[in-house]
């Protein structure tokens, strides 16, 4: 019998933008390179950059800022 696999956690909001400037998804402040590589890394790894997202918001310019907002 096969199991389901889990599903992954994803920050992903489909606006799918990077700022040239930061390097980050205007959608979900990751870095191409872990955008790319999500669904190979281990839940711990997905963790720790989702707990690291909400601090990301500053390197933006300040107009983007403002979509994070309540977040």
């Amino acid at each position: 019998m096969s199991r389901n696999p889990s599903q992954i956690v994803t920050p992903c909001v489909k606006v799918c933008t990077v700022d040239g400037s930061s390097g980050l998804c205007l959608g979900c402040l990751r870095t191409l390179g872990e955008i790319a590589g999500w669904a190979r890394l281990s839940d711990a790894e997905r963790a720790d950059i989702m707990e690291a997202l909400p601090r990301r918001v500053d390197r933006l310019p300040e107009m983007f800022r403002s979509t994070f907002t309540g977040r």
